[in-house]
């Protein structure tokens, strides 16, 4: 008789801790349910930052660079780029948005920019959310929310530029006359240095290389893109 009053007893006991366990595996499911989503997120972010940051550093090399050879032949133009703090061009937020979308996210455009170039270098800030919320959860108030994370990426230099050394004007022999340093039209171009880059690589700038682009570094050579702390 006291057996079956202990099992009785005993019974609620065990139905207790069982229920218990489950809500806490269902928890631990909804947790990581939600950190799934915001590891998303993050990814969503970090991709959409470095595409703005790499097409922002394409556009100012396919610009400035490609389409205006005779900045490599600036050697004011190359020491600022390379050597001082460039900033670039503010084009990269449609890039963004194009790898923010691949990844299940958008840019969040509510309250605040959701992309825009930083402040004092040569990068951009994005903010994401994802497109869909976290899903049916046991949390209370989750359900309907997204997750949002926001990532930096920036451009910086792969080069150091390093002016050639002046030269005086080579003495003139027979009837070669010097240069008309009133016409600098007549004079030809020369070197203004070379770019001493990652790895070694040392590029002597040539004047008479520029008409073959393929002689030319290409924008990965010259600046790298990476994410960087908010």
């Amino acid at each position: 008789m006291s057996d079956s009053r202990e099992s009785g007893q005993a019974a609620p006991i065990y139905i207790t801790m069982v229920a218990g366990l489950l809500f806490l595996a269902l928890a631990l499911f909804a947790v990581g349910q939600a950190g799934a989503k915001h590891s998303g997120a993050q990814s969503a972010a970090d991709a959409a930052a470095l595409a703005a940051a790499q097409e922002s550093r394409d556009d100012f090399v396919s610009v400035n660079i490609l389409g205006n050879l005779g900045n490599l032949l600036n050697p004011a133009f190359l020491d600022d780029i390379f050597n001082g703090n460039p900033l670039g061009t503010n084009v990269g937020c449609q890039a963004a948005a194009r790898f923010a979308d691949r990844n299940e996210a958008v840019l969040v455009t509510d309250d605040e920019d959701g992309c825009r170039p930083v402040d004092d270098r040569w990068g951009f800030k994005v903010r994401v959310r994802t497109q869909e919320p976290m899903g049916a959860t046991i949390l209370p108030g989750i359900a309907d929310k997204k997750a949002e994370a926001s990532a930096t990426a920036v451009v910086e230099p792969r080069c150091t530029f390093e002016p050639a050394e002046d030269e005086e004007n080579p003495p003139t022999e027979g009837d070669e006359s010097p240069p008309d340093e009133d016409n600098p039209d007549d004079a030809e171009p020369v070197s203004p240095g070379s770019l001493k880059c990652d790895g070694g690589t040392m590029w002597e700038i040539d004047p008479e290389d520029l008409d073959d682009l393929d002689l030319l570094p290409d924008s990965a050579d010259l600046f790298s893109v990476r994410l960087a702390q908010d």
